[in-house]
């Protein structure tokens, strides 16, 4: 979705000398990171923030990944001055520390994404498909590569074998295996940030969808109101096994002060 702008005027030639003759090539504070161009609707936003959202909480306790989305990947230091920029509309980075950044610089981080999200639209569907599919497959060799249409529902990824993309085929609901990441991508009909829509969505190998913090905070209510709910029942029929216990023993001592009785009157009773 964000897309290569000719008005990005590159930055003055930053040199860092390493030796004598040697440059160390710019790094993302030396780099445009910011194209001042907003995604196509407010759907494609949305969309970006809900898979970017949910892999990041997911990923809370993890110290060794970064989850972009909407930024510029350079992979070649010739890019700045060529105007030659990538922008993924979701990527993922295994085995590199979760700090901020502005752009990801591949020969800064040591590695390129290892799996790239772009969102349709109608003015770029035709570049995801095709132009930026053969820059992932061939220059950033992003071993998985996925696009989905927020609008229409398409969905379709690719597997880097032997330097080429080859068809992730869908199981039987439709849904992709990322065999980097361990996950799923399906679809979900439903409500996210006030916005009825079909999403793509996150989930676990066996489907089930990984929830966003809202969602989780309202499981987490749901099991803390049912856990409430158990612990009353439970001192309900606590306080009712108590009555019941009482009743029996009142009902005892009364057949036992009524034998009483008799046995003043009578004597008694024969065996």
């Amino acid at each position: 979705m964000m897309e290569e702008r000719e008005q990005i005027k590159p930055p003055e030639k930053t040199v860092t000398m390493l030796a004598p003759g040697v440059e160390m090539p710019p790094t993302e504070d030396e780099l445009p990171y910011d194209d001042g161009m907003p995604m196509e609707t407010h759907r494609h936003v949305l969309q970006m923030f809900l898979l970017i959202e949910v892999l990041n909480h997911y990923w809370a306790e993890r110290e060794d990944g970064f989850v972009g989305g909407d930024m510029f990947v350079y992979f070649s230091p010739d890019q700045v001055y060529t105007h030659d920029f990538r922008g993924p509309d979701v990527f993922v980075v295994q085995g590199v520390s979760k700090r901020s950044r502005k752009s990801w610089v591949v020969w800064q981080e040591g590695k390129a994404p290892d799996v790239v999200i772009e969102l349709l639209s109608e003015t770029t569907a035709e570049k995801d498909r095709n132009e930026k599919k053969l820059i992932y497959q061939d220059r950033l060799r992003v071993p998985e590569y996925f696009w989905y249409d927020p609008y229409s529902g398409e969905l379709a990824g690719f597997s880097l074998r032997d330097g080429k993309y080859v068809a992730i085929e869908p199981d039987a609901d439709g849904r992709l295996v990322s065999q980097q990441l361990g996950l799923m991508l399906r679809r979900w009909e439903g409500v996210y940030q006030r916005e009825e829509a079909t999403w793509l969505r996150w989930a676990t190998p066996d489907g089930v969808l990984l929830p966003t913090p809202k969602e989780q905070a309202e499981q987490e209510h749901q099991q803390s109101l049912a856990a409430q709910q158990q612990a009353e029942q439970a001192q309900q029929q606590a306080k009712e096994a108590q009555r019941q216990a009482e009743e029996e023993r009142q009902r005892a001592a009364e057949l036992e002060a009524l034998l009483a009785r008799y046995r003043e009157r009578l004597g008694d009773l024969p065996e």
